[in-house]
């Protein structure tokens, strides 16, 4: 009797373990695509999706988030020889990344093209210390969010296991 409530709690751990890490891998819509040189992507030309031949500037920065995966780039866009230029912030989600010469490092070339036109890119939000304490107040937001739910989800699982541990019980008991 005791080996089977043991052998039932082992299993109702499993299946508990199991339902969050399908959980979590459902809700992960990336897949590592390869290896990126961030050296490289600095200075790399930016176009637009509408305009695919007119260099509109180049990258500036990256900028990574807690799990060191890229969240925006920085774009140096609007200027001629670095005067008169701004700094735009865009996120992941508005620019794809193609690598040219991937088989040789020595000529390796990234080109980012971003989704939007001219005057969308005009009015991406400006990199400076506003936008910068602004986004790191949301990133910390957004991870205090994120344990937050997990540790609700670790909770409602560790109370739905006890549940049926419970109902086994009874049900072995009722034998």
């Amino acid at each position: 009797m005791r080996h089977s409530l043991h052998r039932m709690t082992q299993t109702a751990i499993l299946i508990g373990s199991l339902s969050l890490t399908g959980a979590a891998l459902a809700q992960s819509d990336t897949q590592p695509q390869g290896l990126y040189s961030a050296d490289e992507l600095m200075d790399a030309d930016i176009f637009l999706s509408d305009n695919p031949n007119e260099d509109v500037g180049d990258v500036e920065d990256v900028l990574l988030g807690e799990d060191m995966s890229v969240q925006a780039l920085v774009i140096d866009t609007g200027g001629v020889l670095d005067l008169g230029d701004t700094h735009r912030v865009v996120d992941r989600d508005n620019f794809t990344l193609e690598t040219q010469n991937a088989d040789d490092l020595d000529d390796l070339e990234y080109r980012v093209t971003l989704d939007m036109t001219r005057d969308e890119v005009a009015k991406l939000p400006e990199y400076d210390n506003d936008w910068w304490q602004d986004a790191k107040g949301q990133a910390r937001q957004a991870w205090d969010d994120t344990k937050q739910g997990a540790e609700s989800a670790w909770q409602s699982t560790k109370s739905a296991t006890a549940d049926l541990l419970d109902d086994a019980s009874d049900a072995l008991n009722d034998n």
